[in-house]
């Protein structure tokens, strides 16, 4: 990747609906280098995807729960088992195994809090957990899907 590449992607994290002309105009190059290069980033998988991004309370969604989950079980089948009870809860965004005191932290959106029970109800009834925390989160101060591009290594570099 070079600066046009990192330009294209700054652009695109913005808003990827932005016609491939424009974005092609603010970095410098005509329509078709610049929809090749977009679509060379898609194949080598730089872009995994385009996607609207809603807004929690206008689809009801607006409590914002961090569940902290603690096992004594640490081999690969209890893992995959439990992946697949964190993915047929869509109401889990974000799923991340951590190093530290935490084994695995749930990012968990709802509408209110007895949904959230129902929610940790169902979650404790089919896995064995050692512990279960919840914390709600009583502002959102910053969020955004763009992702730092600054330390992308320059192929001409």
């Amino acid at each position: 990747m070079d600066k046009i590449d990192r330009k294209i992607l700054a652009l695109l994290q913005k808003d990827s609906t932005t016609p491939v002309a424009e974005i092609g105009k603010k970095v410098g190059l005509s329509t078709t280098p610049c929809w090749r290069r977009i679509q060379k980033m898609e194949e080598d998988g730089v872009i995994k995807r385009r996607v609207a991004i809603l807004d929690p309370a206008k689809v009801n969604a607006g409590v914002t729960v961090f569940v902290s989950v603690r096992t004594n079980q640490h081999h690969d089948k209890w893992l995959k088992e439990f992946a697949a009870v964190v993915e047929a809860h869509e109401e889990v965004v974000e799923f991340y195994r951590m190093s530290g005191d935490v084994d695995y932290v749930l990012r968990v959106v709802v509408p209110d809090i007895a949904h959230y029970d129902r929610f940790y109800q169902k979650l404790i009834a089919q896995m064995s957990m050692s512990d279960v925390s919840s914390s709600f989160a009583m502002e959102q101060i910053k969020y955004t899907t763009a992702l730092p591009l600054e330390f992308v290594e320059d192929k001409n570099d």
